[in-house]
């Protein structure tokens, strides 16, 4: 079974001509990452990546967790790998400098968080979580919270976890029921029960700092009664030192299809007493202090989808070019060849390959827009990249997860028989990818957010403008012609139309008829992910043009990203008036359907 090979000359595209790494650098803050800087990070992060946790990947699927009393034991490795992880700075890339961080732009932790999740996505759970409760720390912890754990969590010295689900609540968090009780010292008690919690109990770190949502005595119901409290798993004493073992303990791991390696807890919340846990930020506001982890991690989700992209993808290019099986229908000689020669495996792989492409493209751009939204010196510049990114959120999760498993399924279909049994790994991306559909809120939690807090809400503004840059970049492909860039234009801007006529039906539909509008909200979210990453394959198209008409000596390259658009163009972005017909003539057969009252 090959390894994973971090794909940096495409992630080195996609960060210089569509995320515009160049103007990032000069942002305040920003300065000194040049695209020197860069280069050398990815290189090293592409070694520890392939060297280090791929190797570890399907191992740590076969040998999977334990749990012998409260405690977990990870696989064989992975304690080495994370600590070599943290000493190596990894951890700490987005992190402010003041918390030991490197404070690295949002877009290139972005790249390297890509090159964890595709060389071992089971590993890779932990520091995503910890970087979410780290966010959360920063902006709402108070000044004694973030003194006494974020250095060590951005170190990796300690990990972090976020506790939502439970037994009773789902996505429903308004019917969250661990209550926190006050004490005397403004500590809390805490007492329940959470499940699905991913790292909530292992053995690569000696205290793993927990983010509970909690109950207090008089909190109203609701969604608006919920508080959020940090839960070390070991009190720390005041000189920083671990103490007591606090009252919070794992009680069994779940059996899973996928991400073996990752260990996935229900933990138990004050058996012996009461955990001691500390509030963050304002009581009964913890559900808005948890979104800010929630929209971190919601977009980490979507580069999961991304990455097994990539990961299903390579296997399936190695596995065909190995693979003897069957003749080239060209080809009169009667030799037998590898499979890649079929023609219907090579429109496998170029859906694999152009689908992964628009997808990395698409989240590369939205990592950029949280740079210049949190960084850029003008106001305007800043509201517009953060409406932007607010936009795009619940497409790069929810589209790019979605596609993230059609194409490790594409990658078994590469393998044929052989794809099915364990041993060629084709079989675990597809196991590994089937939970991110649902990490984080499921795609119709992310379309429901799409069509109504991002459409509905402004009337199609911050939309309206997304499609009016389509359209110029449909109108240059146009002009610049061609079988290549005629076709990508063309069905571009047959793209904008479709989404414009969806997002037109939406804000017709979804005052008076919610239930219609809703029942059509994911085919709507396809649509929107298909027609940007569509966007984004032209972008790219374009700038490989300039560049091969400026005389590049990565001509072969240029032209493949060239072909590969017209590619997308003609198999994908071609689906789009489909999808749009479905968005708008099939809600309301759906809700006749009579489903809800068998």
């Amino acid at each position: 079974m090959s390894e994973y090979v971090a794909p940096i000359k495409d992630m080195q595209f996609a960060l210089r001509e569509l995320a515009g790494l160049d103007d990032l650098a000069a942002l305040p803050g920003c300065e000194d990452v040049s695209p020197d800087l860069v280069d050398a990070i990815l290189e090293e992060a592409a070694k520890f990546a392939g060297g280090m946790l791929s190797p570890l990947n399907q191992t740590g699927d076969r040998e999977g967790c334990r749990l012998v009393g409260n405690e977990v034991t990870t696989p064989s490795g992975w304690k080495e790998a994370y600590l070599q992880f943290a000493e190596s700075g990894w951890t700490a890339v987005a992190a402010e400098a003041e918390h030991g961080g490197q404070g690295l732009p949002t877009v290139v932790s972005t790249v390297l968080n890509e090159m964890w999740k595709a060389a071992n996505l089971a590993f890779s759970l932990c520091p995503m979580l910890t970087n979410g409760a780290i966010e959360a720390l920063v902006l709402r912890g108070s000044d004694a919270l973030k003194h006494t754990f974020l250095d060590r969590m951005v170190s990796g010295e300690w990990t972090g976890t976020m506790n939502l689900t439970e037994p009773q609540a789902g996505s429903d968090l308004s019917a969250v029921r661990t209550r926190a009780e006050p004490q005397a010292d403004d500590t809390y008690r805490i007492f329940g029960q959470k499940i699905f919690i991913t790292y909530g109990e292992h053995d690569l770190t000696p205290n793993i700092v927990h983010l509970v949502l909690a109950r207090l005595p008089d909190a109203p119901e609701g969604v608006k009664g919920i508080s959020l409290f940090v839960v070390p798993k070991f009190l720390v004493n005041a000189d920083g030192s671990l103490g007591l073992r606090n009252d919070v303990r794992c009680v069994s791991l779940e059996h899973k299809l996928g991400i073996h390696g990752s260990p996935t807890c229900v933990m138990a919340y004050g058996d012996e007493g009461g955990a001691v846990g500390y509030l963050v930020g304002q009581a009964n506001h913890g559900l808005a202090i948890m979104f800010i982890m929630m929209n971190a991690a919601r977009f980490a989700v979507g580069l999961e989808g991304v990455a097994i992209a990539e990961r299903a993808w390579q296997r399936a290019l190695a596995f065909a070019k190995e693979r003897v099986q069957g003749y080239d229908p060209a080809d009169k000689s009667g030799t037998r060849v590898p499979i890649i020669r079929h023609p219907d495996v090579q429109r496998m792989l170029m859906l694999m390959k152009s689908q992964t492409e628009a997808m990395r493209a698409l989240a590369y751009v939205v990592a950029a827009a949280t740079d210049r939204a949190e960084r850029h010196p003008d106001e305007l510049t800043r509201t517009r990249a953060q409406g932007f990114v607010d936009l795009m959120i619940p497409v790069v999760k929810g589209w790019c997860t979605e596609t993230g498993i059609e194409v490790a399924s594409l990658g078994v279909q590469v393998h044929g028989g052989m794809g099915y049994i364990e041993e060629t790994g084709a079989a675990q991306y597809l196991r590994d990818a089937r939970i991110t559909t649902i990490y984080e809120g499921t795609t119709a939690i992310q379309a429901n957010d799409f069509i109504g807090r991002k459409i509905a809400r402004d009337k199609g503004a911050a939309i309206g403008l997304v499609l009016a840059e389509m359209r110029e970049t449909a109108a240059t492909c146009t002009v610049i012609g061609g079988e290549n860039f005629g076709r990508i234009g063309a069905s571009l801007n047959a793209g904008a139309n479709a989404l414009t006529s969806s997002v037109v039906w939406l804000l017709r539909t979804f005052p008076e008829l919610p239930g219609e509008a809703y029942a059509s909200s994911v085919p709507l979210l396809r649509l929107a992910g298909i027609v940007f990453g569509g966007w984004q394959m032209a972008r790219a198209a374009l700038a490989a043009h300039r560049r091969v008409g400026a005389g590049a000596n990565d001509k072969d390259f240029l032209e493949a990203k060239i072909n590969t658009a017209r590619f997308y163009a003609d198999h994908v972005l071609s689906q789009a008036d489909g999808i749009a017909h479905c968005v708008i003539n099939g809600a309301a057969v759906t809700l006749a359907s009579g489903l809800a009252d068998t």
